[in-house]
């Protein structure tokens, strides 16, 4: 499946696991995947960033909802919203939790969960059905001729504190599924490859999680977003 991604998007996934790195975050969510989307020299990136959505203000929404450290394991696939409309604050509970237990308790909780991580190599393959990867046959149209454009380094204002998690970072449940629906809108555009402009609306399509939450926060509407990346592209080609 690897070898179907374009050098730019490949960069975009390799960057998300630098982020999650960063972070100090044991899993690579979707959030690290816009992060990285948000940063590269592709039209896809350029499209969200002339929207306000750009890596500082992406980041700054990841740090915000949960923080940096091994807690956010905990926290990253709750829905605030939801949470909120039945009375539940995750701020006023991770406050709680950390003036009982201390600053560092959730960091413990959460590297506890993810003891042992895997040493193997970043593999997209892993996050797509092998279903999927079967039916590539029908896709007809080469991959674009475009020029690659490297995206920005994999860094930003914020850095976990302590020992960073090492090794392959798994791919949250959700990421696995945006990663899936990347393979959808390629299959749909009958192209060959998966780049940027596939992973972009891969994410943008997904209904839970903290992109929704991200792009809401950050005033940008999911529908205007594909289409303003699919009249980008199109221009382009």
């Amino acid at each position: 499946m690897f070898e179907r991604f374009t050098p730019d998007a490949r960069t975009v996934v390799i960057h998300a696991q630098e982020h999650a790195r960063r972070l100090g975050h044991r899993s690579v969510g979707c959030e690290h995947l816009l992060l990285a989307v948000a940063a590269t020299g592709q039209p896809a990136g350029a499209v969200l960033r002339e929207r306000g959505i750009t890596p500082e203000h992406i980041e700054e929404e990841i740090v915000r909802r949960v923080g940096p450290g091994g807690g956010a394991a905990l926290f990253g696939d709750l829905d605030r919203d939801a949470l909120s409309a039945i009375g539940i604050d995750l701020d006023a509970v991770r406050a709680r939790i950390e003036a009982s237990f201390g600053a560092e308790a959730l960091n413990r909780a959460g590297n506890a969960l993810h003891r042992g991580p895997r040493t193997s190599r970043l593999n997209p393959r892993r996050a797509i059905p092998p279903g999927l990867l079967r039916r590539w046959h029908r896709c007809r149209r080469p991959p674009a001729r475009t020029a690659s454009v490297a995206a920005l380094p994999a860094t930003g204002r914020y850095q976990a504190i302590g020992v960073v998690p090492s090794g392959h970072l798994p791919f949250t449940a959700r990421a696995k599924k945006s990663l899936e629906n990347s393979l959808r809108e390629a299959e749909a555009m009958h192209d060959q490859h998966i780049g940027v402009e596939h992973l972009a609306l891969g994410l943008i399509r997904m209904d839970g999680g903290l992109v929704p939450q991200i792009l809401q926060a950050l005033g940008a509407s999911a529908p205007a977003l594909r289409v303003a990346i699919l009249d980008r592209y199109r221009q382009a080609s």
